[in-house]
């Protein structure tokens, strides 16, 4: 089997396929290329009353970048309904490498100092793949979703793969479309120019998304 390396999997990602592991014991990888993807467009993100309020209110310390490796630990960690995990040692090794290119970002929520919630995913040009996400307090992981949303619209990026379509992520907005249709769209963002902004400064995360909203 071909050895998946950094390179290998960006240029993957530019074509749309991406690997998992089985569980998170098992050190094999495969390559994924689903035949339905699941997007969440930027100008289309729907933020529920409730969140926005949630988010206003500072709950959660949110930032950027700061434990990429810990965010991803706390996604491989057994939960309710969800014993095992396809983040095996391999992945956190391999996105390790593209974090530390710049290329993979993660989103914290902390209480007390103490991480809560967060996701990460890749990205290549202005296109953003959404990888995983964890909460060990209620709305922590939604709290990250926004913010990430708000990073990448001030950012300039024009797609947000989500893979796999949820509840969960429909109730935000996402829509699910062919494989082709995706990668009509993926072609066009990974040719593109985007920054993920680890920082937003005094600006309101849940403004910046409601403006793209109102403007689209």
């Amino acid at each position: 089997m071909l050895e998946i390396t950094p390179d290998l999997l960006l240029q993957a990602y530019r074509i749309g396929v991406f690997p998992m592991g089985e569980r998170r014991d098992d050190p094999k990888l495969y390559w994924l290329d689903p035949r339905l993807r699941a997007v969440l467009p930027l100008d289309g993100f729907h933020l529920p009353k409730r969140l926005a309020r949630t988010v206003r209110q500072g709950v959660f310390e949110v930032s950027a970048d700061t434990d990429f490796t810990g965010v991803m630990r706390a996604c491989a960690e057994p939960r309710p309904g969800h014993p095992e995990s396809w983040i095996n040692e391999p992945i956190l090794a391999l996105y390790g490498e593209l974090f530390q290119r710049g290329h993979a970002h993660s989103v914290e929520c902390r209480r007390d100092g103490r991480l809560v919630g967060g996701l990460y995913g890749v990205s290549v040009g202005a296109a953003f793949f959404g990888e995983s996400m964890f909460s060990r307090e209620r709305d922590a992981s939604k709290v990250a979703l926004v913010h990430l949303v708000a990073r990448m619209i001030k950012g300039g990026f024009r797609l947000l793969d989500c893979q796999f379509m949820t509840e969960h992520l429909r109730g935000f907005g996402a829509l699910e479309m062919p494989r082709e249709e995706f990668r009509v769209l993926l072609a066009d963002a990974v040719d593109r120019t985007a920054s993920f902004q680890r920082e937003l400064g005094a600006e309101d995360p849940c403004s910046i998304v409601q403006a793209s909203t109102r403007t689209s």
